[in-house]
C-alpha cells in the first residue's frame, strides 16, 4: 500500500487547531512528516506537545485544520466519514497505554472484536485469532479474562487485537507507559519483531528514551513542530 518513492505516510503543511469557546488552541503548525513503508518511528516530546494529536491524524481518527494527510498514496483527510471509518478498519491497528480491553470478554473474544466488522466467517475469525495469539505468545491464555492477566499480558492481547486484521499501520500511544521495565521490554521486543519479521510500519508515541531506542528513528515534537534533536 506504499505511495510514491516507498513512502507510506506523507503529511504536508499540517495545522491542527482546537477551539475552546472563543479561544483557539494551535497544537500543530505547518508540520511536515514522511514515514517510509516498514519503518519503526518513535515520536517523543513533552506532555501537551501534540504527539497523540499527530498520531490521531495519521490514523484517520481526526482531521487536520489545514494541510494534507496521505497514507499509501490516498488523501485520507479528503475521505467522507463513512469511507474514512472503512479505511481505518482495513488499514490501522491501535495500541493504547491502558489496553482498552473489555472486562466481560476473554482474551480471544477481545482480539476477535475488529474482525466482527469484516465479512469473515466465524471459522476464519477463529483462525485469525489463533494465529495472532500465537504471534504474541499467549495461545495458552486465550480463555482468560483481562482481570486474570498481568499488565504485560493484557498489552500483548491489545497488540494481538491491533494486528488481527493485518493492518497497514500500527499506531501505539505510550504502549509501555503503564508497565514495569521487564513487561515493557517484552512488549517492545514484540513490536520490534512485528516490524522486522512482518514488515509492519509502526509509529509509537513515548516519553521513555529506553522505549524510543528500540525504534529505527526518533523524531521530537514541541510547539507544533518536529525536529531530529530533543527539545531542551
Amino acid at each position: 500500500m506504499s505511495g510514491s518513492n516507498g513512502l507510506l505516510v506523507d503529511l504536508k503543511n499540517v495545522d491542527k487547531v482546537f477551539k475552546r469557546g472563543a479561544e483557539e488552541i494551535h497544537v500543530l503548525g505547518g508540520l511536515d512528516l514522511e514515514i517510509p513503508e516498514g519503518e519503526f518511528l518513535a515520536l517523543m516530546g513533552p506532555s501537551g506537545s501534540g504527539k497523540s494529536t499527530l498520531l490521531n491524524l495519521i490514523g484517520g481518527l481526526d482531521r487536520p485544520s489545514a494541510g494534507s494527510v496521505t497514507v499509501g498514496g490516498q488523501r485520507i483527510d479528503k475521505l467522507s466519514d463513512r469511507k474514512l471509518a472503512s479505511w481505518r478498519a482495513r488499514h490501522v491497528g491501535l495500541v493504547f497505554q491502558f489496553y482498552n480491553l473489555l472486562p466481560v470478554l476473554n482474551a480471544s473474544r477481545n482480539v476477535e472484536l475488529p474482525l466482527l466488522l469484516t465479512h469473515l466467517s466465524a471459522k476464519k475469525r477463529r483462525e485469525h485469532v489463533d494465529t495472532v495469539m500465537s504471534v504474541v505468545g499467549l495461545s495458552h491464555r486465550m480463555k482468560h479474562y483481562p482481570r486474570q492477566l498481568s499488565g504485560g499480558e493484557q498489552q500483548r492481547v491489545g497488540i494481538a487485537r491491533a494486528i488481527v486484521t493485518d493492518p497497514t499501520l500500527l499506531l501505539c500511544d505510550e504502549p509501555t507507559g503503564d508497565l514495569d521495565r521487564k513487561s515493557g521490554d517484552e512488549v517492545l521486543e514484540l513490536l520490534q519483531t512485528l516490524n522486522r519479521e512482518q514488515d509492519k510500519t509502526i509509529v509509537m508515541v513515548t516519553h521513555d528514551p529506553h522505549a524510543a531506542a528500540r525504534a529505527s528513528r526518533t523524531v521530537y515534537l514541541d510547539k507544533g513542530q518536529l525536529s531530529l534533536e530533543p527539545v531542551e
